[in-house]
């Protein structure tokens, strides 16, 4: 996490993926890892899912983001689209 002070505003933005194939999750894990370097994303995590839901597993990546407002969440939202059409 970062030091910096804020005004007390924290966007937290969580994602859940599920992949079709097992195989594709790590490279699904790397792909999504790359979003975490956009300047505005104050913390970001990306990690597989355990599976130790006794009730559903169907989820298979989680992204966890942190912004220290919301113009930063928006900045991101449109950096991401903008990596994710020309990937």
């Amino acid at each position: 996490m970062s030091d910096k002070k804020s005004n007390g505003q924290i966007i937290r933005h969580v994602v859940f993926f599920s992949s079709k194939d097992a195989k594709d999750i790590d490279q699904i894990v790397e792909g999504l890892s790359m979003l975490g370097t956009i300047p505005s994303v104050k913390h970001f995590e990306v990690s597989r899912n355990r599976n130790e839901d006794l009730f559903a597993n169907d989820v298979d990546v989680i992204v966890y983001a942190e912004f220290e407002n919301e113009a930063a969440s928006v900045s991101y939202t449109h950096l991401r689209a903008h990596e994710t059409r020309h990937d």
